[in-house]
């Protein structure tokens, strides 16, 4: 074989394996993942600001992240529905700290703790608003 058709092969299959990665990666987006039971168990998130008093839903987000302002609009349709719920949103740049501490890799990344401060949940991507309804009815108080 020539080197023209071994190279043609090998982007050939090169863009089959980015195909499907991205696949997998759209796929996975915005579903929301349930926290292992240790994550974040023995860290204070005492400077989040989270409710005490009932689940609160935490995204960090940027000026300059596109999706960030979906995932806003989607936060405050379900807080507005559940009113016990609490919803604060933090700029990755103004609180770096904080995202290294909760492995922040992408953004938009939204977590939900609880009324104890456990990290129960979390997603990458704009979650789906009845994703958010049914994660957070359990754990309202």
């Amino acid at each position: 074989m020539s080197s023209v058709v071994i190279a043609g092969l090998a982007i050939a299959a090169a863009l089959v394996a980015a195909c499907l990665i991205g696949c997998v990666v759209n796929q996975r987006s915005g579903v929301l993942r349930e926290a292992k039971p240790s994550a974040g168990a023995d860290q204070d998130h005492s400077d989040l600001g989270l409710s005490e008093t009932g689940p609160t839903v935490l995204h960090f987000s940027a000026v300059w992240c596109g999706p960030c302002a979906a995932v806003r609009r989607v936060v405050h349709q379900v807080c507005a529905d559940l009113p016990d719920v609490a919803h604060v949103e933090l700029d990755i740049d103004a609180h770096p700290v904080a995202a290294k501490r909760l492995s922040v890799l992408s953004l938009p990344t939204t977590f939900i703790f609880d009324a104890q401060g456990q990290q129960r949940f979390r997603t990458a991507g704009v979650p789906k608003a009845a994703d958010l309804h049914s994660v957070l009815q359990p754990l309202r108080v």
